[in-house]
């Protein structure tokens, strides 16, 4: 059996630096950042964030899609994405 070890990825917060920002900057939707931060308003200067590995790719919600079609059931969107919010425009892991 072969072990593979996973490197956690560690980023500290610049000044003036959004959730949005960083998010953007690691292939990743702000919603997930902030959720696996405990994140509830925007990270402070010098803050260490976890940056978790991405297993997706992103992708923007347009009209008349779902989250079962995107992601093949309501509960692997909102496990994958670590919300319920659904919204035309949102960025999402696939």
């Amino acid at each position: 059996m072969e072990l593979s070890l996973v490197k956690r990825r560690y980023y500290r917060v610049k000044h003036a630096q959004t959730l949005e920002e960083i998010a953007r900057t690691f292939s990743l939707p702000p919603r997930l950042l902030a959720a696996e931060n405990a994140l509830s308003e925007e990270p402070f200067e010098g803050q260490l964030l976890w940056i978790p590995e991405r297993r997706g790719d992103l992708y923007t919600v347009q009209g008349g899609e779902s989250k079962a079609l995107l992601c093949g059931s309501e509960k692997a969107f909102e496990e994958k994405n670590k919300t319920a919010l659904f919204y035309i425009g949102q960025t999402i892991l696939l």
